[in-house]
């Protein structure tokens, strides 16, 4: 019986939009793209030119610091152009797809028989170990390290996320198969956290199933490393979802790398929101063709949920790490009459300021992207307590990155925290402060120091 773990702070947000549990197959698209903004921390070093003829799994670009590390095209055809902004920065590498998915072959092995540098060789040259992220400071995993442990989150507990077990019906095997690579990977563990309401059971030797319940952020892989054994100064722990995990378990199973992926479309301005099979980098205009409701409000199309996403236009991709697109009204057309003073009955709130939630816990809203007010000197009310479930002064914390307080931020807890934990401190927060940005600039400026 697998151990189960109870996360009692926390918020879910009820949003209108949720997908239906049925998959299909989205439409084909022939345009790709590789985002190098995916990729925190990273300098591109472009291996590719404007016509050139590649496959699934061929390099496009590498990490300048680390040339090991490369992003490979996730569709076979060729590459259309190398787009770069101000200061030839690289914006994006577009591809023409084929539309015939050949594949790089490198080698179906057993996993038992290889040692670990021939694993991380393959995950390196494939293009998947970017999908390994390491704690602290929430960036690619360094290949040279051997972590203390390895934890992998199958709960995505974001507003309208899709649900883990609903895909895994289809991919046990690859499921299976990517713990097992990760088990020797670890001179630790390998934790797989899981919904308690899930019918999921997984046995592989080196790794241990922890069930969960509560509210999101249950689904934060931070969280569950707080709740399982918390990440010391010095110690390094590398963290991957479990959506991420199959293409790895997919790799190893048949020697080619496969970026297919099921996504949850969802929102309020979605008319019919799905699951669709696709493939990572897809031009997202082929997504929602037709699928948008036609009601004249301005559209926020973000690829991700609505709280640590990031919104891209019409003609767009569907980024690397990216399991759900969500559309949702923009707000910057609404006009209220009384404004902030309006009686709100059929507005969200968390401190019970409007009368909605009298309604009951069962009703969802469709909330839009407005922000509803400015931002202003931080407010030490609690209210970021009441959400952060981690035993951590999230108030303290970031007030001691916004002055830089190395010595406070490590007693506080710096370490063991990524951006995404903080999004439903920011969604709460009445201080309007972008509090993921500051804790992603905080652990920016705390690895250069350290280095």
């Amino acid at each position: 019986m697998a151990n189960v773990i109870k996360i009692k702070k926390g918020l879910n947000i009820p949003l209108v939009g949720e997908a239906d549990n049925v998959i299909i197959n989205a439409a084909k698209s022939t345009r790709y793209a590789l985002i190098p903004d995916d990729f925190h921390g990273v300098v591109p070093k472009i291996l590719v030119k404007s016509g050139e003829k590649v496959k699934v799994g061929t390099p496009l670009m590498c990490d300048k610091n680390r040339p090991e590390v490369c992003f490979v095209s996730p569709v076979s055809g060729e590459v259309t152009e190398v787009v770069r902004g101000e200061r030839r920065k690289v914006m994006e590498i577009t591809l023409k797809s084929d539309d015939k998915f050949d594949a790089v072959d490198f080698g179906k092995h057993e996993i038992s028989e290889m040692t670990v540098a021939e694993i991380k060789e393959m995950l390196l040259r494939s293009g998947l170990f970017p999908y390994i992220k390491q704690r602290p400071y929430d960036i690619i995993a360094n290949p040279e390290d051997t972590p203390r442990d390895i934890f992998v989150t199958a709960i995505d507990s974001a507003p309208l996320a899709p649900a883990f077990s609903l895909i895994l019906k289809r991919e046990e095997e690859s499921l299976k198969t990517g713990l097992a690579v990760l088990a020797r990977l670890t001179s630790g563990k390998v934790y797989l956290g899981i919904d308690n309401n899930d019918a999921v059971s997984v046995s592989v030797p080196g790794c241990e199933t922890v069930r969960f319940e509560g509210k999101h952020p249950v689904g934060n892989v931070g969280v569950q490393i707080a709740a399982i054994s918390p990440v010391n100064k010095g110690e390094t722990v590398w963290t991957l979802s479990a959506f991420d995990l199959l293409l790895i378990g997919r790799l190893f199973n048949t020697g080619k790398p496969d970026f297919t992926r099921v996504i949850a479309l969802t929102g309020s301005e979605v008319k019919r929101p799905e699951y669709l099979k696709t493939t990572v980098g897809i031009s997202v205009d082929v997504l929602l063709n037709g699928n948008l409701k036609e009601d004249g409000r301005n559209k926020r199309i973000i690829s991700g949920n609505v709280l640590t996403g990031t919104q891209i236009d019409e003609k767009g991709y569907l980024r690397f790490y990216s399991s759900q697109m969500t559309v949702i009204p923009e707000g910057d057309d609404c006009n209220e009459f009384l404004g902030w003073a309006t009686p709100g009955f059929g507005k969200f709130s968390v401190s019970h300021t409007f009368i909605a939630w009298l309604c009951g816990k069962k009703r969802k809203y469709d909330i839009d992207a407005r922000i509803r007010g400015g931002e202003r000197g931080i407010i030490m009310s609690g209210e970021y307590d009441k959400v952060f479930p981690m035993n951590i002064l999230p108030e303290f914390l970031i007030k001691a990155v916004i002055a830089f307080d190395i010595d406070k931020m490590e007693n506080l807890g710096i370490y063991e925290v990524a951006p995404e934990d903080f999004a439903l401190c920011e969604f709460v927060d009445t201080s309007k402060l972008p509090l993921q940005k500051i804790i992603r600039n905080g652990l920016d400026e705390l690895m250069k120091e350290m280095n």
